[in-house]
């Protein structure tokens, strides 16, 4: 069943446009299509502006906050339940971040990881070839 519903309090990952990558808080839905979103910008980056529901990625977590709540109500929901560092815990933000950490790679680290790769398929190849015998 679905449980994802947009709904004001909502925590959700934008995926299009300058805040893409970056978490927010639904905080007040304007029409079947658009949301007001808040950051809030001093811990995410984001500031409050309304935008398409069809660019936010909606996440499991979700507070208790009314509608149209200010940037002090939401910052202390925030803090409560700590709410980022469990977004931070899911294997998709872990994907999230891996996938920036190998994109602002430099050559020379790209090439450590090729050669570290290359030596665990060796050792796993070795540890294969004894147990085949």
């Amino acid at each position: 069943m679905y449980t994802r519903f947009v709904e004001p309090g909502r925590l959700a990952l934008i995926t299009y446009g300058p805040y893409e990558g970056k978490m927010c808080t639904v905080i007040d839905i304007v029409s079947q299509k658009r949301v007001v979103v808040d950051g809030p910008e001093s811990v995410t980056g984001v500031r409050r502006h309304m935008m398409p529901v069809r660019r936010l990625s909606l996440t499991d977590f979700r507070m208790k906050i009314g509608r149209g709540s200010r940037e002090k109500t939401l910052k202390k929901a925030l803090e409560k339940d700590d709410i980022l560092k469990k977004w931070s815990e899911t294997a998709w933000a872990k994907k999230l971040a891996a996938k920036v950490r190998r994109a602002s790679m430099t050559d020379f680290e790209r090439f450590k990881v090729m050669v570290a790769r290359k030596k665990r398929a060796k050792e796993v190849k070795a540890v294969l070839k004894k147990t085949k015998k």
